[in-house]
């Protein structure tokens, strides 16, 4: 099975950078940042989720990085699925922070329990098919609009560009960089939404 052991994020302050994630929230190995001055604006076409185990996790993470210079995009609610919020890093990175539960069972924690890379994407089935072609198979997949790989450490899911913005509250459009690097076992290799994969020992 192809893994995903971090993504890498292209900031253009990586002292600014680290102080934020070492406050806001540590994904650890999973994360790693460096610095880039590649030209980009608007939504850079990926967000990244953090899955917790209750509200009362989502609540003190959200917080964290709000308080680390944070914005907030979308306040932590309940909705259908759970309760979740967004938050964008100083950086530009559109962060989600979401538990499938609606109900505290316990004292609040910072522990991280998923971290899902989100790629908003042009053609669903297309870059499915180039996913299926390198080695993934879906595990959860809805035709046109959405599919979830097991990657590992991160995993990875699929999503409608537009439809991914929308629920991150931020406009779809955008151009430039992504400022975003895989790293993984399937790189090198640059898919069809030009997300690049890197070799995790790079």
């Amino acid at each position: 099975m192809a893994t995903i052991d971090f993504v890498t994020l292209e900031v253009a302050d990586l002292t600014a950078a680290e102080r934020f994630y070492a406050t806001a929230f540590d994904v650890g190995p999973r994360l790693r940042l460096r610095e880039s001055a590649a030209p980009t604006a608007g939504f850079r076409g990926f967000t990244i989720s953090l899955l917790v185990t209750q509200p009362a996790g989502v609540d003190t993470l959200v917080r964290s990085a709000v308080d680390a210079g944070a914005t907030a995009l979308k306040p932590a609610a309940s909705s259908l699925w759970g309760y979740g919020g967004v938050v964008q890093a100083p950086d530009g990175t559109v962060w989600t922070v979401a538990s499938s539960s609606k109900k505290d069972t316990g004292p609040a924690r910072r522990e991280i329990d998923d971290v899902v890379l989100q790629l908003g994407v042009a053609d669903v089935e297309a870059s499915k098919r180039f996913y299926a072609d390198h080695g993934l198979t879906p595990t959860k997949s809805f035709g046109r609009r959405y599919a979830e790989f097991d990657t590992g450490p991160v995993k990875l899911t699929l999503n409608k560009r537009a439809a991914l913005a929308k629920v991150s509250a931020v406009p779809s459009d955008g151009s430039g960089a992504h400022r975003l690097a895989i790293g993984g076992d399937l790189g090198p290799l640059t898919d069809p939404d030009g997300f690049e994969w890197e070799r995790a020992s790079a």
